[in-house]
């Protein structure tokens, strides 16, 4: 299966709030998530929302996994999220310097609760509960942001801790 195009900062369609999954196990929400699978891991992301493919429906995928983006992620199975809705945030709020597929080379300290519990249904179309924290829930609600039509740069902290990806490698190698 070949990647999608990934839509980079300045598409309309990042702006949009996404639309309601009407019917999750029909086949051309099947095989979009299995689309939006094969972009994510092709671009070394740890999670994906169906807006950043050009899709304006509220799907997304979240897949913590070591990579060259983010060396110490957890490891978990990619995880399916079809209208999912945020039901409780909570724990620590935590800063942690984020980066986008939708927006290359440049990184920004963003501050995020540590926990979130979500409702959404799942690709059989049976609604699931998940209770997320650390990275996972940081995915989850990075994700989430694209539904709703934000990108992390509307969520960082100062537009002083933006910083470009080849500065933050350099900062990452020599700490």
């Amino acid at each position: 299966m070949t990647p999608m195009a990934i839509a980079q900062l300045g598409e309309p369609i990042l702006r949009q709030r996404a639309n309601a999954v009407a019917e999750p196990t029909c086949a051309e929400i099947q095989t979009l998530w299995r689309r939006m699978l094969v972009t994510m891991e092709a671009a070394g992301g740890v999670g994906i929302a169906a807006p950043q493919v050009f899709q304006p429906v509220r799907l997304m995928i979240i897949a913590s996994r070591p990579n060259a983006r983010y060396p110490d992620a957890p490891q978990m199975d990619p995880v399916v999220l079809i209208n999912p809705d945020i039901e409780s945030t909570g724990g620590e709020a935590v800063a942690f310097v984020e980066g986008c597929l939708s927006v290359p080379g440049i990184r920004g300290k963003v501050t995020r609760p540590s926990e979130v519990t979500v409702r959404y249904t799942d690709t059989e179309g049976q609604p699931q509960r998940l209770a997320l924290s650390g990275f996972p829930a940081r995915i989850f609600l990075h994700e989430f942001d694209h539904l709703e039509g934000r990108t992390f740069l509307d969520q960082v902290d100062s537009p002083a801790d933006l910083v470009a990806q080849s500065v933050w490698e350099r900062q990452c190698q020599s700490a």
